[in-house]
């Protein structure tokens, strides 16, 4: 799969991980600061950017809204480009595995 986007950036990976279930711009920004066990925060600005990113090449959607926040939620093809990433990652992560490498970090 060969896409602009592509690899993701870190923000894109939490984004869509954090999508995989309905949430709004700020529950994402949270979810993103749990899974990352702080190490991530996301400014809004960068935050509604990359969503509107990702909505425009159809990773996301708008799913309803709870007052004036819409909620988003990966779609199909989103799925189908963190299982491509995951898989690309397990084989930088595997180079590392029995590797000189490994005995030098």
């Amino acid at each position: 799969m060969k896409h602009k986007l592509l690899p993701l950036s870190e923000t894109m990976h939490y984004i869509l991980l954090a999508l995989r279930e309905p949430r709004h711009g700020y529950a994402v920004m949270q979810e993103i600061e749990k899974m990352s066990h702080g190490d991530v925060i996301l400014a809004a600005g960068t935050l509604y950017g990359a969503i509107e990113n990702l909505n425009k090449h159809g990773w996301i959607e708008p799913v309803g809204s709870e007052g004036r926040r819409r909620i988003y939620q990966i779609t199909e093809e989103g799925n189908t480009v963190l299982q491509a990433e995951q898989e690309r990652l397990l084989h930088i992560i595997s180079l590392y595995e029995g590797s000189e490498v490994n005995e030098k970090i």
